[in-house]
């Protein structure tokens, strides 16, 4: 069987930042910041505007806007009363109120793909696709970027190139609350916006150390099309399970998962429901990969064994790399192995059609392993990703490698499905 590992790379970039509120911790501090911009003369004001357009303007879309949202934030708080602030002052103080973030400032890895919902305009035998990253920065946090760009049939990938600017999409405020705590958001629409510039960046409390891992799927029923990604939501101390959900990359709603079988992490979608249910790929007691059912997409009761370790590439742990692909042969799901020194590598199961709870096919050996070239980064000795695709008879496999950087990997679907030897 060969596997091709095409020369592209994508590495993270410290160039990659987005604007952030700057919260100053302390009872006096904001109001202090407020009295220091309030005594400035106009003269100063505007100096120090000018030079922070010419600075930081050219890093971000519509940089003012960022700072007018910034002081609306604390605008409101009648201790400050900013009621005599001209525009200008206004403007400074929401500078004030900002900082940068580099997004990946630490790593660029573990990557999902999707076909894109636009598929207009192609040539004959290309498909357009969306690929989601985690992007890693200060303080180890996660945020969700993308990438997009058409995959032929020969095999060819070209990428999309970058935006100027990263901008983070923003979250609605009218959140659910169940119990205290927030559960469910909205993302503002972000039509206007290349998807390779768009950012979703932790924006709820349990999710504020970091959205890892996204698990992309084009879920179809009854002739209608959404997309989801379950991911990891890290609040610091303790994870959930939640679930992206949109149709066009567009508009975004963010909702949690519930039940006794949501444990643990890395929990992937099968990609239309069996049976009238629901079906997910998931890793409860984090080294056997286990397989649940559900009516509700938001509740899920039960779970049953599925795989457990078997061979010395896979004993420390086993899980999933991304929601299955249909074939004619079976359900074809990637699962990743952690052998000796934490090394990671890539497999292989099939599973029967009408019952996935059953492995009729079994890889004896790694599929993908990480080369000299790829052992060393962030993480060594890992490759991952979190979702593969089908065009043509090609599988397109993204993968991280070692936490630094995304390669991809192309394998004809016929020839993985005879080395299951069914």
């Amino acid at each position: 069987m060969k596997i091709s590992k095409l020369p592209i790379r994508l590495h993270a970039s410290a160039k990659a930042v987005i604007a952030l509120f700057l919260n100053l911790p302390g009872e006096s501090r904001a109001s202090n910041l407020v009295q220091r911009v309030k005594s400035l003369t106009e003269n100063e004001v505007r100096n120090c505007l000018e030079k922070l357009t010419s600075d930081f303007a050219g890093r971000h879309r519509n940089i003012r806007q960022i700072f007018l949202d910034h002081l609306a934030r604390i605008e409101g708080d009648p201790d400050f009363n900013l009621s005599l602030f001209t525009e200008e002052r206004k403007l400074l103080l929401g500078a004030f109120f900002t900082k940068e973030y580099s997004i990946q400032a630490a790593a660029l890895f573990n990557p999902s793909i999707v076909p894109h919902p636009d598929q207009e305009g192609l040539k004959s035998g290309e498909l357009r696709f969306v690929m989601s990253l985690r992007a890693t920065g200060e303080g180890h946090i996660s945020s969700i970027v993308f990438q997009t760009g058409i995959f032929d049939k020969q095999g060819k990938i070209i990428l999309d190139p970058p935006s100027k600017y990263f901008t983070r999409l923003l979250r609605k405020p009218d959140a659910v609350q169940v119990d205290g705590r927030e559960m469910d958001y909205e993302l503002e629409d972000s039509s206007k916006l290349p998807l390779n510039e768009k950012v979703i960046f932790p924006s709820a409390k349990s999710e504020s150390m970091g959205m890892e891992d996204l698990r992309l799927v084009k879920f179809e029923d009854l002739g209608e099309a959404c997309y989801y990604g379950t991911y990891t939501a890290y609040d610091g101390r303790q994870i959930q399970t939640k679930l992206i959900e949109t149709r066009d990359f567009n508009q975004f709603s963010i909702r949690t998962l519930h039940g006794p079988a949501i444990q643990d992490k890395g929990m992937a979608l099968f990609p239309e429901k069996l049976d009238g249910k629901y079906a997910m790929i998931s890793r409860q007691g984090g080294e056997k990969i286990q397989i649940m059912f559900s009516n509700d997409l938001y509740y899920w009761e039960d779970f049953q064994l599925l795989m457990e370790p078997k061979f010395d590439w896979e004993l420390l742990q086993l899980g999933n790399c991304g929601s299955p692909i249909k074939t004619e042969k079976g359900w074809l799901l990637l699962t990743h192995g952690v052998g000796v020194l934490r090394t990671y590598v890539i497999s292989a199961i099939l599973l029967d059609l009408d019952n996935p709870a059953k492995i009729i096919g079994r890889l004896n050996k790694p599929l993908i392993m990480a080369n000299e070239s790829e052992r060393e980064g962030y993480v060594p000795n890992v490759v991952y990703t979190c979702g593969f695709m089908l065009h043509a008879g090609l599988l397109l496999i993204p993968y991280a490698m070692s936490d630094s950087a995304t390669g991809f990997v192309t394998i004809v679907l016929e020839d993985l499905l005879k080395e299951f030897k069914l």
